[in-house]
């Protein structure tokens, strides 16, 4: 039986940053799966037929829904679906409140790719637990 690839989610509104994040998430050896809206990533978790992805790469700041939103419809969808979020803006409140709300990490952009690679180990439990996360461009892994 052949094991399953794990499904990486990545939502942003900038596509350069979508096709960035796949070929460095695909270079890992995962699937990844793209949305340029919030609103479009959650009718595809909605929907019975999508595959429920391991992991979601989601950015704060985006039109429609924002990030923070977003998180917050996964929680009530999928409880233990690991969000890292990323951004070009480091709001504190919204760091706060994407880290009180579960998020794994939020991480400034651009992001350095061996972090990111590291987020998503620690995200899908691929990486001792108590091994830091602090090396790199990391805005928090806990609230201020």
């Amino acid at each position: 039986m052949t094991k399953k690839k794990p499904i990486i989610a990545i939502v942003d509104d900038d596509e350069s940053v979508c096709r960035g994040m796949e070929r460095l998430v695909r270079s890992l050896g995962l699937a990844a799966e793209t949305y340029i809206s919030g609103e479009n990533f959650l009718e595809q978790l909605e929907s019975s037929a999508a595959a429920r992805p391991d992991c979601v790469i989601l950015d704060v700041q985006m039109p429609g829904l924002d990030g923070i939103e977003v998180q917050q419809r996964i929680r009530r969808l999928h409880r233990t679906m690991p969000v890292i979020f990323i951004t070009a803006h480091d709001d504190r409140a919204a760091r706060n409140r994407a880290i009180a709300e579960g998020a794994v990490a939020v991480l400034r952009k651009p992001c350095n790719d061996a972090l990111i690679m590291r987020t998503l180990q620690t995200a899908l439990g691929l990486r001792p637990p108590g091994e830091p996360l602090d090396q790199g461009p990391i805005v928090s892994a806990k609230p201020d």
